[in-house]
């Protein structure tokens, strides 16, 4: 292979060591490998750095290794140009694997330039992408303590949720804070409890009520509620956190928003995902949706193309992609209606993927030319009359039909 760098060094990371080779030598020749074991506390890693520098090795080259390469990163960063590597572009052939191997295949490999960097966004973005992330999970643990808690008054036959859509209103909050206390709930008392279209219902609100709900009852009820109560407190003031750390990005979050399906929550967690120097990192939106994991698989031999997933990327900027695609089922735009348009022929959790990729071209492209999403009228992506007939006969002469058109004034 030939060489493109005079002095470069690989490492391989594991949990408690680091295996550093430096290869060095004129690019022609060949290079001298001078390798060391360091370990992986933060006065070793400080030793690696100042090893790195003695050698004159700013050019360094490692795996994604989980979480493993992060504190090595945080380290390096400011003293070394760094590279990250996909483990499964830089697989080398099976047999004979040693971490020291390991070390010199991956110098040898960024010697020669055959490493694809991966996108490390800066610290900031780090910071707001954990952030993010813990919100997501947070509302999720949200989610489960209030289905627990549906899952016991429909045990205890308390029946609310017939008549309540939101139990955890300020109506059905004030009603479970009742419950659990053990009060009996006299008509009167659920009209003062209730509010706004609740109190057309009292008579069928008193039946929902009369069910058998027991001491564990109220005991399991009263543990989930403070248990939620908890989770929005921390979810309040992790948002507060991002709302912080967010500010330097307004312009680049407003752009986003004003897509279809794209809340500000979304537009936040989208951008923490693939950076606001998506543009810079990326030099297509194909190339993003490739990383992002929206893009159609592709498998083809011999001419023949077979099917294939696509392939697996960043989940959490998927899993918001696809969640604005859901939101764009029903609306009556150019984003709803490609969805609509794939669902007919290939059903709705393709078409959520294949709409999730819209979504990520048209914020790659907002990002890039920053302005604003415009909605293109629904007539412009119509088929012409002509065109569509054209189609349609097609397909009835492949059905083994005779078709004669006749104009019949209409349209």
């Amino acid at each position: 292979m030939d060489a493109v760098r005079m002095t470069c060094a690989g490492l391989d990371v594991h949990q408690k060591t680091v295996v550093a080779c430096v290869l060095t030598g004129p690019i022609e020749g060949k290079p001298k490998a001078i390798i060391q074991t360091f370990g992986t506390t933060t006065k070793e890693l400080l030793t690696l750095q100042d090893w790195l520098a003695e050698h004159d090795c700013s050019e360094v080259a490692m795996e994604s290794t989980g979480v493993l390469w992060k504190p090595v990163w945080n380290i390096l960063e400011s003293t070394c140009q760094l590279v990250l590597a996909n483990p499964q572009h830089i697989k080398n052939l099976p047999g004979r694997k040693t971490d020291v191997r390991d070390a010199q295949w991956i110098a040898q490999l960024h010697r020669s330039g055959l490493i694809e960097p991966s996108m490390v966004a800066p610290r900031e973005i780090r910071d707001l992408r954990d952030k993010t992330r813990y919100r997501r999970k947070l509302v999720q643990h949200a989610t489960a303590e209030k289905n627990r808690v549906h899952k016991i008054l429909q045990d205890a036959n308390i029946k609310l949720t017939t008549y309540m859509s939101d139990l955890f209103g300020v109506s059905g909050r004030a009603l479970l804070e009742r419950l659990t206390d053990g009060e009996v709930l006299e008509e009167e008392t659920v009209r003062e409890l209730v509010k706004a279209r609740l109190k057309s219902k009292i008579s069928q609100l008193m039946d929902a009520l009369n069910g058998r709900l027991l001491k564990h009852h109220r005991e399991m009820i009263k543990y989930h509620m403070e248990h939620l109560k908890f989770l929005e407190e921390q979810t309040g003031r992790l948002e507060e956190n991002i709302q912080a750390l967010v500010m330097p990005y307004q312009e680049e979050v407003k752009l986003l928003d004003s897509i279809p399906g794209i809340d500000e929550i979304a537009a936040t967690t989208l951008l923490a995902e693939i950076s606001p120097d998506a543009v810079n990192h990326f030099s297509c939106d194909a190339k993003l949706a490739s990383w992002v994991g929206v893009c159609p698989g592709n498998k083809e031999s011999a001419g023949v193309r077979k099917k294939a997933r696509s392939r697996k990327g960043n989940k959490h900027a998927k899993g918001i992609l696809c969640q604005a695609a859901w939101a764009n089922i029903q609306s009556k735009n150019q984003i709803g209606d490609y969805f609509r348009r794939i669902r007919k022929r290939r059903g709705e959790q393709k078409a959520a993927v294949a709409t999730a990729h819209l979504i990520l071209r048209i914020a790659y492209a907002i990002l890039r030319d920053r302005v604003d999403y415009v909605n293109v009228e629904r007539e412009f992506f119509q088929v012409t009359t002509e065109k569509m007939a054209d189609r349609l006969t097609k397909q009835l002469l492949q059905l083994g039909y005779q078709v004669e058109l006749k104009p019949t004034g209409t349209s």
